[in-house]
């Protein structure tokens, strides 16, 4: 019998050259070949880690080795200012664990892999070993660490949200339908029902999770289903807490990317946003500013178009330097039914729209807190209130103030990486034409 204590620390491959150099000690590695040259009498073998890339120098002769061996490579850490990190792998001795089978179908070793992208997202699979994929979502894992760091020291609690739901949080017919042992159920348009009901029990709440959107079209910055960011928060002041809070989500976030992820950004051309204040600006005045500006006739008065939100976008750069903007005070007959509406133009909902360099990143604002004001919005809008009793159950027992968002992660991914499709930042995109790999 063996007694399983608990795994031995991991150090990064970074991590194990720095001792190595410091200590004069072998290193031992594992990853994948990622490149082979043989030059004069050594063979230069870059290896792949979950991590970085490291520079090894081996003998001439390496035997049978080709790109996406897994390997375990031991040797000599030295400073070499040439090598990938400053440190290479010298008199490097190459154990070989697993071949593949066949040549590679895309060339991950190149800067660019060169595809166009239904042909990148059908060999997704080994596509995703690029380093230029590698770098997006390692940023993209960062972007949620932050977000879970920073709302975890704010005293927010983690939720976990079902996925299967009777009703659609949104309305609308953009909802997946199926059966659910021979009931009518949806997937979750977002976890907005769940995370106000657990308001009231911890008043704080976050969750990253899948969302569900059955839009039907095709364009660069849509997925049917992606990774939604949300907080909800109680006794708040104003909408313009909800904000703040994700301003200072957003100073985080830069802060752990310039930390973690700086070669990352560097190897895609990214440079981190400005984000040390945000202006926040009503949607009325912002979308006449814009249009006199730039000199376009606005068409819909309720609701902001892609290409308004590029003018937007560029305003906010052009007069105050910024990279996001908040848009404030959309239309009530724009916003779900659970949006507070504006006291003193109820015309108007004390919500928000994020916009970084010209698209919505992140949609949130104040909900309504009180039983009969959401009972007679629900009335007003031809909603039969009996529908949503569960729903109203945490209004009609007392709630507080409050408020939340949420954020689109592929959709902030792309934005940061610089990316023109929002395909790039999702690791195995779903939409109208893909259900595979």
């Amino acid at each position: 019998m063996e007694q399983i204590t608990t795994a031995r620390q991991r150090k990064s491959a970074a991590a194990q050259l720095e001792e190595g150099c410091r200590n004069n000690r072998p290193v031992t590695l594992s990853g994948m070949v990622h490149t082979l040259r043989a030059m004069g009498g050594v063979t230069f073998l870059v290896l792949r880690t979950g991590e970085e890339i490291v520079q090894c120098v081996c003998g001439r002769d390496t035997g049978s080795l080709c790109r996406e061996c897994a390997v375990r490579v031991t040797g000599s850490a030295r400073r070499e200012e040439r090598a990938p990190g400053g440190i290479e792998l010298a008199d490097a001795q190459v154990q070989c664990l697993s071949r593949p089978a066949a040549a590679l179908p895309a060339p991950v070793f190149k800067q660019s892999l060169h595809l166009n992208l239904d042909t990148q997202l059908g060999l997704r699979p080994v596509a995703l070993r690029s380093l230029r994929e590698h770098s997006v979502f390692r940023i993209q894992a960062a972007v949620s660490q932050a977000f879970r760091d920073y709302l975890q020291s704010q005293g927010f609690v983690e939720i976990h949200t079902p996925k299967i739901v009777h009703a659609g949080a949104e309305g609308g017919s953009n909802i997946f339908r199926l059966d659910y042992f021979g009931r009518k159920a949806f997937l979750a348009q977002s976890p907005q029902f769940y995370k106000q009901t657990m308001v009231g029990v911890f008043e704080r709440v976050f969750e990253i999770a899948p969302v569900f959107r059955a839009e039907k079209h095709s364009t660069p910055r849509h997925l049917n289903e992606y990774t939604s960011m949300d907080f909800e928060v109680g006794f708040i002041d104003s909408f313009y807490d909800i904000m703040a809070l994700e301003t200072g989500f957003l100073q985080a976030m830069t802060g752990l990317l310039a930390r973690q992820c700086s070669g990352d950004l560097e190897r895609l051309g990214a440079a981190l946003p400005q984000v040390e204040q945000i202006p926040a600006v009503r949607f009325d005045w912002i979308k006449r500013a814009a249009a006199e500006k730039y000199g376009y006739r606005i068409r819909d008065p309720y609701d902001l178009e892609p290409e308004e939100e590029q003018a937007i976008g560029r305003y906010a750069q052009e007069e105050w330097g910024a990279d996001f903007v908040f848009v404030t005070h959309y239309p009530s007959k724009k916003r779900p039914f659970y949006a507070m509406d504006d006291p003193e133009d109820p015309r108007y909902t004390l919500s928000f729209d994020l916009l970084f360099h010209g698209m919505e990143v992140t949609t949130g604002g104040q909900r309504i807190h009180d039983y009969a004001t959401q009972v007679e919005k629900m009335r007003r809008r031809g909603m039969d209130p009996e529908a949503f009793q569960h729903y109203l159950m945490i209004h009609k027992h007392g709630m507080p103030p409050h408020g939340g968002l949420g954020a689109g992660l592929e959709r902030l991914t792309m934005k940061l990486c610089g990316l023109d499709n929002i395909r790039k930042a999702c690791l195995f995109p779903r939409d109208l034409g893909r259900l595979e790999p």
